[in-house]
């Protein structure tokens, strides 16, 4: 009997949307049954200096400095430009990644991030690795720290990220647009009367969804007091993500928000949950970050969202791309943020087209999408 397939997933913590389209493939290649499947976080393979600048340089410099942050995804978006001098300084850091990928000798890698893809793409150069080798792209653009010469397949949010690619040198059979993986949970279509009754949440007053993402970054607190100083009855419920501190502050605000005229509480403070399609599947509107994982889950449950103050550099790319398709409102200045949120919520007939638009441009099925495609690498 011939033995199954050996599939590796290789993520990176920098950020909680690569791990999340990786644990969205596993789930979507589990379902199959045709495949041994393992997913391993690349940064628990490699120095630990180097561990720590990637992971925790990251989320210092989107909280504090968030500009530089711009600055730096500009200036190395250069296809082609220096891969060398990248790859000299990566193979210093991600010996122990190098073993790993030797030792085991998948049949199939796929890359939810460009650290470990890049790696990968050296070792089967140089016929270190057997593996085919597929990359899911968690933004809506390609950033150039994605391109590698040996790569299979490249899995897409969007068409024009495919075209990008195609003119600057990738094979066109390479490239298939997917969506970005999510959980396949959001393919389950959406119960927003179930939803409400299982969280608690109103049956009948608007719910604005307020995320602080995973790593709980954000301007949360202050967006939520703007909300509620506006006195509508809105309910508002809060996910503060991994930070305990925006939590216990939101809790406080709740204990001041008083209630609805139905009795709910105007704000439902929430920690870190696993539940968000169930939350997005209840709420009218999302207020949050624009990391292409959240936004592509927010798609996949037609809700309209409205983007506060993108991080410059692949938020602000992927928030360009939600304004064109009609499926977004950006805030730029967070002190006028509620007051255009209350613009939107009062225009019954914008907040219509952009659910349209935002159900035309989802891809729930993706992770299942991707599944199917990238075994046929390895039949």
């Amino acid at each position: 009997m011939k033995a199954k397939p050996r599939v590796l997933l290789l993520s990176a913590t920098s950020g909680a949307g690569h791990v999340r389209a990786a644990q969205a493939l596993e789930r979507g290649l589990l379902a199959r049954g045709d495949c041994v499947v393992e997913h391993i976080d690349a940064l628990r393979h490699v120095s630990k200096l180097f561990q720590r600048v990637y992971d925790q340089a990251y989320i210092a410099m989107v909280r504090r400095a968030p500009q530089l942050m711009g600055v730096l995804y500009e200036g190395t978006d250069r296809p082609w430009l220096h891969p060398r001098r990248r790859l000299a300084l990566d193979r210093l850091n991600t010996a122990p990644m190098i073993r790993l990928l030797k030792r085991i000798q998948p049949d199939l890698c796929v890359a939810t991030h460009f650290l470990p893809a890049e790696i990968i793409a050296w070792l089967i150069a140089k016929r270190k690795l057997r593996a085919r080798h597929a990359i899911a792209v968690t933004d809506y653009d390609v950033h150039a720290m994605w391109l590698c010469r040996t790569v299979d397949r490249y899995y897409l949010a969007i068409d024009e990220a495919a075209e990008y690619l195609a003119r600057v040198g990738v094979p066109r059979e390479k490239l298939r647009v997917t969506g970005i993986p999510i959980d396949p949970l959001f393919a389950t279509p959406a119960n927003p009367p179930a939803a409400r009754k299982q969280l608690g949440l109103d049956a009948d007053a608007t719910v604005i969804l307020v995320s602080a993402g995973g790593y709980g970054i954000g301007p949360v607190e202050q967006l939520v007091k703007d909300l509620l100083a506006l006195q509508r009855q809105w309910q508002i419920a809060a996910i503060a993500g991994k930070s305990e501190k925006t939590r216990l502050r939101l809790e406080e605000f709740a204990k001041q928000a008083g209630h609805l005229s139905s009795g709910s509480p105007r704000l439902c403070p929430v920690g870190f949950t696993t539940e968000m399609d169930k939350y997005m599947a209840a709420a009218d509107l999302l207020v949050g970050k624009a990391g292409g994982l959240t936004t592509s889950e927010a798609l996949a449950r037609a809700l309209p969202m409205a983007l506060i103050e993108p991080i410059p550099g692949q938020e602000g790319r992927n928030a360009d791309h939600l304004l064109e398709a009609g499926a977004a409102i950006r805030c730029n200045n967070l002190a006028a943020a509620a007051w255009k949120i209350a613009a939107l919520l009062d225009d019954s007939a914008r907040w219509n087209r952009m659910r349209e638009a935002a159900r035309s441009l989802g891809r729930p099925g993706a992770a299942a999408a991707i599944a199917e495609d990238v075994m046929q690498l390895v039949d």
